[in-house]
């Protein structure tokens, strides 16, 4: 191991905790892991990580902790107990929460004078340390530059500054665009079920549609940032006409429009408020919180 890199602490050995330790450890940190439940680090230990008893000997054994819980209540659970020994200790905490969860834990880590960088994985635990991978980071940016090079050891490293809930912000921002994008194309495999073509069969089709479909973002997003919503090709209106009919073909499938009912509805309502002639784009508008 290079003597002069920093230990490294893990606390969480779910498939992602124990897919950062096993990187790190490779690298040739000393890497130090603790879990709630024993029985997780068998593999990692035959590795050369060290196992804990308790998570502040974890975190005492590194120079930098990266916490990867289940919930936000179950960091507060385990670092509320010793939060008198973590003064000037670093987390770096990976866990899945909302912005304003991020923001809290950051308040309470600096009450206690604990550095706190939150973070979001665009990840799953095999891509760790592979290309592909990225990780999303905000809060102090002093502590962002300090430990990057441990953050780019397990994926592309991404700082979004010193709102710590900007990261997590960002993290369901993106997910919510997977999510809309696969039960989309679930909505679109049901359609064509009925006429005998098989999720299979029509999966290399819709992929590249969307994957053509995919080039046209940075035209809506500069459409969207100037606010200028006069139609140069489709509007509102146009789209309207479309989707009605995509609605009523789905439903004459027999398929549920539960997923499509919310979009048919945004149109219409954007269409009743006067909007019919403005751009496709000008639907964002809909979207945003009323009121």
């Amino acid at each position: 191991m290079n003597e002069h890199k920093p230990g490294t602490t893990v606390i969480g050995l779910g498939a992602m905790g124990r897919e950062i330790a096993r990187t790190l450890h490779a690298a040739g940190h000393a890497t130090t892991v603790w879990n709630r439940t024993p029985g997780r680090a068998e593999e990692l230990t035959a590795l050369g990580v060290t196992e804990t008893a308790t998570a502040v000997g974890a975190i005492e054994a590194g120079s930098v902790a990266i916490v990867t819980l289940l919930t936000y209540d179950t960091v507060r659970e385990v670092l509320e107990p010793v939060a008198d020994r973590l003064r000037g200790k670093v987390i770096v905490n990976l866990t899945s929460g909302t912005p304003d969860q991020a923001r809290e834990m950051a308040a309470w880590a600096e009450e206690r004078g604990i550095d706190y960088l939150d973070g979001g994985m665009m990840a799953v635990p095999q891509m760790i340390g592979r290309p592909g991978a990225s990780i999303l980071y905000s809060g102090p940016e002093a502590l962002f530059t300090t430990w990057r090079p441990v953050f780019d050891l397990l994926a592309e490293s991404t700082y979004f500054g010193a709102d710590p809930g900007t990261a997590s912000l960002v993290d369901f921002a993106l997910l919510s665009a997977m999510y809309s994008m696969f039960t989309g194309v679930f909505h679109s495999m049901a359609m064509v079920a009925p006429a005998g073509i098989s999720a299979a069969e029509f999966a290399p089709r819709v992929a590249g549609w969307l994957t053509a479909m995919a080039g046209a973002i940075p035209a809506h997003a500069a459409v969207i940032d100037s606010g200028d919503y006069t139609a140069v090709t489709q509007s509102v209106a146009f789209n309207k006409s479309a989707f009605d009919l995509i609605h009523r073909a789905g439903r004459d499938q027999g398929v549920d429009t539960l997923l499509i009912d919310p979009i048919k509805a945004l149109l219409d309502r954007r269409a009743a408020d006067g909007h019919a002639a403005d751009a496709f784009e000008s639907i964002i508008e809909g979207i945003k919180a009323r009121g």
